[in-house]
């Protein structure tokens, strides 16, 4: 499509992400023994309505809409911190149901890293408002966070040989993050090597899953998956969702956002 034009791998690996993310939440509301939780409701919207403005955004600077751009741009005062503390909030549910079952959260480092990560690429993102490809670049890279994600899930769901079918094939779980390990690497190359300058974020990005699975290993070692998870466990959701909104709203605020426009994004 023509309004993709300017920016059609980007285009691409957003719109790949949403299917992926449709995907990744399928057993979950549609699956054998569904049982989505509000807080999934809360997730898989706010994921939506960001992969909507980001696909949005595209296509207005592929039309060459910059004035409708920069307005729509302020809804990310409320986009992201809504979507932070979203997966702040699910992050704890995941560690209280764990802590639960006494099984513990296998994704418990990857949930809380993940959501960190996630604030730090959308703030550097407008940090960097003034060098418009970086701009680009940082706030399209979180559709590869999601895309990885999602790409889990939708392989332990669906793909034979990393389907979870029983506590016997429960090692699956690791051939699948370390799957999308390498494909989101792979991914983030590609877009590096195709603009090395403005790309670079989108390797960044592609590599946070290898960075969580090695703080995970640092931890394990030191025996402190248990202590993190009973420490994410003990928050309370109210205010681990206010706290995340207010701390990313007041970073966003801290960049300038609200005082000056962004140049446009060539």
């Amino acid at each position: 499509m023509k309004m993709f034009g300017a920016y059609p791998f980007e285009s691409l690996l957003v719109g790949a992400a949403t299917l992926l993310t449709i995907g990744g939440f399928w057993n979950i509301y549609f699956g054998s023994g569904s049982n989505p939780e509000p807080y999934h409701h809360l997730h898989v919207v706010t994921i939506f309505i960001w992969l909507t403005l980001l696909l949005c955004q595209l296509a207005l600077i592929g039309n060459g809409n910059y004035s409708t751009h920069r307005r729509l741009g302020l809804s990310i005062l409320v986009a992201a911190p809504l979507l932070v503390a979203s997966a702040t909030l699910l992050s704890v549910q995941s560690a209280q149901k764990g802590l639960f079952s006494g099984q513990g959260d296998f994704m418990i480092v990857q949930n809380v890293m993940g959501t960190l990560e996630l604030a730090l690429i959308i703030f550097l993102g407008f940090a960097l408002r003034r060098r418009r490809q970086l701009h680009a670049s940082f706030l399209v890279s979180t559709a590869l966070l999601f895309m990885g994600i999602a790409m889990f899930f939708s392989l332990i769901g669906f793909v034979p040989g990393f389907k979870i079918e029983g506590p016997e094939t429960f090692h699956r779980f690791g051939k699948a993050l370390t799957t999308i390990q390498y494909a989101c690497i792979a991914i983030g190359l590609l877009f590096f090597v195709k603009d090395p300058r403005s790309g670079w974020p989108f390797l960044l990005v592609g590599s946070t899953f290898s960075l969580n699975e090695f703080v995970k290993s640092l931890l394990a070692q030191r025996d402190l998956i248990q202590p993190l998870t009973e420490i994410v466990a003990s928050v309370s959701k109210p205010l681990a969702f206010n706290t995340s909104f207010v701390f990313v709203l007041l970073l966003l605020a801290a960049t300038g956002i609200l005082k000056a426009r962004p140049k446009r994004l060539a």
